[in-house]
C-alpha cells in the first residue's frame, strides 16, 4: 500500500511539471518585423559611382576598340560567335549607326585602319554637307592663305596643306563629328586634334598652341577646337591641315577651293586616283641622297657602323679608296 501511494504521488508530480511546461510554450511570442535596411552612405568623390555617359549607348570613347562587337556563347553548340551591334544613337536629329560610325576606334594612332591605299579600287560618294539634315561645313580658319601645298617637300612627303595664321588664332572644326585624338607629337604635329566626321572623312589640325576639346566630344562645323601655334616640327606659326579617308591622307585641294574659301561642291567622289601619289612617294623616298659631314675622329669604319652600311659601299658612293683618310668637314655620301 505504501509503495502504491509513493508511485501515485510521483505520477501526480510529473504531470504538474508537464502542464507548466505546456502552458509556457502556449504563450504568444512577440515577433519583431524585419528591419528595413538602412540607406548606404557614401563619401562624395570616393564611393559614389560616376555618372554614365548616355550619348553613345554601349560606347566608351576613352576605351580603344578594334571592332564594335559582342561575344556570345551558344548554349547548344558552345561555339563563340561575334555579333555586330546595330544600335543607333540620335545626334542632332540624325540617327547614326554605331556599328558603322565606331567600327574602329583608336584614340592614339592616326591610322589604325590597315587599308593599303595602293590597292584601293572603290569609288566612294561623300556628301560634304546637307542643309536639310543641318549638317554644315566650315573653314578651319577665319582667313585662308596657303603657304605650303600637299605633295613632296624636300626629301619627304607633306601630307597636309599649311595655312597661315598667328599664334592664338581660332581653329575650327571643318565638319560635324566627334573628337578621336587629342595628343602631342614633339617631332611632328606638335599639339594636334583629329576629328572623325559623319560623312566618313577625318580631319587633322596640327601645330596648335592649345587644344580645347577632349576625346569623345561631339563637335559641330565651326566649333572652336583649338588655338593656332608653332609646336612640334614647325618653322613658324601655321595650321597643318589634313583630310583623310580610312586613315590615308589625300589632297585637301580635292574638296576645297582655298583661294575662294569655299568647297568645290556639296558632293565629293573619292577614287583610286586620290591615292595614286603613294607610288610616286615611294620612288621619291628611295631615290633620296643622304650626306654626312665628317667630324674629328671619324673614319670610314665608324661611319659604316653608324649608317649600317659597308666600307666598300661608302668608298663606291664617294669614289675613294677603302683606306682613304677622311678630313674634318669633308662631305661624304652615305646613302
Amino acid at each position: 500500500m505504501r509503495l502504491f501511494l509513493t508511485v501515485l504521488l510521483l505520477l501526480l508530480f510529473c504531470n504538474g511539471i508537464y502542464a507548466q511546461e505546456k502552458s509556457r510554450f502556449k504563450k504568444p511570442i512577440n515577433v519583431k518585423a524585419p528591419a528595413t535596411p538602412k540607406e548606404v552612405q557614401t563619401t562624395p568623390g570616393k564611393d559614389k559611382t560616376p555618372p554614365t555617359d548616355t550619348r553613345y549607348p554601349g560606347f566608351d570613347p576613352h576605351r580603344e576598340l578594334s571592332i564594335v562587337n559582342e561575344d556570345t556563347m551558344s548554349l547548344d553548340e558552345g561555339e563563340l560567335e561575334v555579333v555586330e551591334i546595330s544600335e543607333e544613337v540620335k545626334v542632332d536629329s540624325v540617327w547614326i549607326k554605331i556599328a558603322d560610325y565606331f567600327a574602329i576606334w583608336d584614340s592614339r594612332h592616326i591610322n589604325p585602319y590597315g587599308m593599303d591605299p595602293t590597292k584601293f579600287e572603290d569609288t566612294v560618294d561623300i556628301e560634304l554637307y546637307n542643309n536639310e539634315k543641318k549638317q554644315m561645313w566650315s573653314s578651319p580658319l577665319n582667313h585662308l592663305l596657303v603657304t605650303s601645298q600637299f605633295g613632296m617637300r624636300g626629301y619627304r612627303w607633306h601630307y597636309g596643306t599649311d595655312l597661315e595664321l598667328d599664334t592664338g588664332d581660332s581653329v575650327k572644326a571643318a565638319f560635324d563629328g566627334i573628337v578621336r585624338i587629342v595628343r602631342f607629337d614633339p617631332h611632328g604635329y606638335g599639339y594636334y586634334v583629329l576629328l572623325r566626321h559623319y560623312n566618313g572623312l577625318e580631319t587633322l589640325y596640327g601645330h596648335l598652341s592649345k587644344q580645347l576639346v577632349e576625346v569623345g566630344q561631339l563637335v559641330k562645323a565651326g566649333d572652336l577646337i583649338g588655338w593656332g601655334g608653332n609646336t612640334g616640327r614647325s618653322s613658324g606659326p601655321h595650321l597643318h591641315y589634313e583630310v583623310r579617308y580610312q586613315g590615308n591622307a589625300f589632297n585637301a585641294g580635292s574638296i576645297y577651293d582655298f583661294d575662294k574659301d569655299d568647297l568645290l561642291d556639296r558632293l565629293f567622289t573619292l577614287t583610286p586616283g586620290h591615292f595614286s601619289y603613294f607610288a610616286h612617294r615611294k620612288q621619291a623616298i628611295v631615290k633620296r641622297t643622304v650626306y654626312h659631314v665628317v667630324r674629328r675622329g671619324e673614319t670610314l669604319g665608324s661611319l659604316s657602323r653608324k649608317y649600317r652600311t659597308s666600307v666598300s659601299n661608302l668608298s663606291r658612293l664617294n669614289r675613294i679608296s677603302t683606306r682613304s683618310m677622311l678630313r674634318v668637314g669633308q662631305r661624304l655620301r652615305v646613302r
